[in-house]
């Protein structure tokens, strides 16, 4: 009973011994400048290391030049913001967790052209801007409002987003 009870005890102490506390990394606050094209100070054409420095607490990541279909990328699925370093955008969904410069999101189709003009290209669900840094493209649901954001340093004629 006694060798028992000891190598319980043992058992028991080696396998808590061998527990480690890790702590979780903790995530800045998000935030997106739609006329100047960043977040958090990063442009969408940032090599991913330097995503992964500024904001570290990504739910994954594929290398650039990976063969996953939309190429290399860092994503913050948690936070509906996703890093395409491949083809050099950013994608800002509507459940996006974060601050961002303009209201954009959820805002009625043509509300926001006092601040941004008319758009260069236009279809029936984008609309799509000449910026200064880049392009951006405005999405809207079946309502009319914006749904998601893309910001590219890439112009329109060259510009290739994942679908």
């Amino acid at each position: 009973m006694k060798r028992l009870f000891l190598f319980i005890a043992f058992t028991t102490s080696v396998s808590l011994s061998m527990a480690q506390l890790v702590v979780k990394t903790k995530c800045p606050d998000i935030s997106v400048d739609i006329l100047d094209g960043k977040v958090n100070g990063i442009k969408s054409n940032a090599p991913d290391y330097d995503i992964k420095k500024a904001i570290p607490c990504f739910t994954s990541s594929e290398p650039d030049n990976s063969t996953a279909k939309c190429g290399g990328g860092v994503f913050y699925k948690d936070k509906d913001i996703y890093f395409y370093t491949d083809r050099d955008y950013i994608k800002i969904g509507e459940k996006f967790k974060g601050k961002i410069s303009m209201p954009l999101m959820g805002a009625k189709r043509g509300t926001f052209t006092n601040k941004l003009g008319n758009p260069k290209l236009s279809d029936d669900t984008w609309d799509a801007w000449q910026m200064q840094y880049g392009t951006l493209v405005l999405h809207y649901n079946k309502l009319g409002k914006v749904n998601l954001i893309e910001m590219s340093v890439k112009t329109m004629d060259v510009l290739s987003l994942c679908q």
